[in-house]
């Protein structure tokens, strides 16, 4: 049985890393572990967990910055932000239930390495954009620091991006600042039923050039729309409105008015509204379990593979629906249609095809979910070129040289 470490302050960390360095020992890195089931499973000599550090450091509500140790649990994190009317604008997905544990387990460490961002990236940008600063560990075991704790202060913001979607292989993140904004007071989502993918594509673009400043943007064929909460089985376009109430009263009138030539929109108000968008970020029609509550989650058709691809947003409606007919998966679209959930019973059969599919129009495909075995078989991450695979080594072996981080995690050792 693996050994497993249990720092309790970033100065543990640090020497914990150091040690592994020096003896030539591998560390796989977890907090809650959550996510620990996404990615390459990962062969180290010892354990890493960072669970122990956990605590806000800093809270300035007026500046809007928000400083957390890297095992702080995310919902306590978004419930801090709530009492006092703001939020994490990326709109961090909970990764839980489709990889078939509890909801709202995550840590913000997790949170950052995963890199993950829900609906609302179309309009206030992913998990990296939102990050200001970072104090870490190096495969090396060395500490250092990053960016600054306001909006302002740029110096080294580029590296916390850099952490970011990393998967703890670059260094082993201790604490995380991030801007937060404010929440917005209500919402609204309009429903535009029974149009094709092209249509969808097309209804979606239409919004998307609007100045209705649309938050989120999403197309559910039939049979997944018919689990999602607001929604029936109906092939169904979903745009949704936030702000002050007489601004989005405003821009609902407006874009029912661009949408009129796509045959009209239905209304869901402010709490189906949130609802759909909780199972629209969480992909819970395709949830490893039913998580109850008040997630939005629900038990899905698939408990197989699950795809997350990333595309122009003119292509994912069509696309889309052609891996449906020609795999039998089961599908839907965020960001106005350039991110495509791909369900289907298992990963190795499918992988060449998915990545076939999608090489014409450009983007990544990730999987998921997928047992063990199918991930250690089958390419994760979107295989790299030589010119990107080049530069990716380079800029690991340059925090981490001897591998000692997460070994595998992203792609296979040699």
């Amino acid at each position: 049985m693996r050994e497993t470490l249990l720092p309790r302050d970033e100065q543990d960390v640090a020497d914990a890393v150091a040690t592994a360095f020096a003896r030539h020992q591998t560390l796989e890195v977890v907090g809650a572990g959550s996510k620990r089931a996404f990615g390459r499973a990962t062969a180290a000599d010892a354990v890493l967990d960072v669970s122990a550090l956990t605590g806000v450091t800093l809270y300035e509500p007026e500046e809007l910055v928000l400083s957390a140790r890297c095992g702080t649990p995310v919902r306590e994190i978004e419930d801090l932000l709530a009492a006092r009317g703001q939020m994490l604008a990326f709109e961090p997905m909970d990764l839980g239930p489709v990889l078939g544990g509890a909801p709202r387990a995550g840590t913000l460490g997790g949170l950052f390495a995963v890199n993950i961002a829900g609906p609302r990236r179309i309009s206030a940008g992913g998990v990296r954009d939102h990050a200001l600063g970072l104090r870490a560990v190096s495969g090396r075991g060395e500490l250092f620091k990053a960016g600054g704790r306001v909006v302002k202060n740029v110096t080294g913001y580029d590296l916390p991006r850099l952490f970011a979607g990393a998967f703890g292989t670059l260094g082993v993140a201790t604490e995380i600042t991030l801007k937060v904004l404010p929440r917005p007071e209500t919402e609204c989502t309009l429903l535009v039923p029974h149009l094709s993918p092209h249509r969808a594509a097309e209804a979606m673009s239409a919004a998307m050039g609007s100045p209705c400043e649309v938050s989120g943007a999403a197309f559910a064929p039939a049979g997944v729309a018919g689990r999602m909460p607001g929604l029936d089985a109906r092939d169904t376009v979903a745009l949704r409105l936030e702000g002050v109430a007489p601004s989005v009263q405003a821009r609902r009138d407006l874009l029912l008015r661009v949408l009129a030539p796509f045959g009209g929109a239905e209304i869901l108000d402010a709490d189906a509204s949130a609802a759909l968008w909780r199972s629209v970020r969480d992909a819970a029609p395709f949830a490893a379990q039913d998580t109850g509550g008040d997630t939005g989650a629900f038990t899905g058709a698939f408990i197989g593979a699950l795809w997350r691809l990333s595309t122009a947003p003119t292509a994912g409606p069509p696309l889309a629906a052609r891996l449906a007919d020609t795999l039998g998966a089961e599908t839907y679209c965020d960001w106005a249609g350039g991110l495509i959930w791909l369900a289907l019973p298992d990963a190795d059969a499918a992988a060449d095809q998915v990545r076939a599919a999608l090489a014409p129009h450009g983007g990544h495909a990730t999987l998921v979910r997928a047992t063990a075995a199918e991930r250690a078989r089958v390419a994760v991450f979107q295989p790299l070129d030589g010119a990107l695979a080049a530069l990716t080594e380079r800029v690991k072996a340059s925090f981490d040289p001897a591998g000692v981080l997460n070994p595998g995690r992203m792609q296979r050792t040699l």
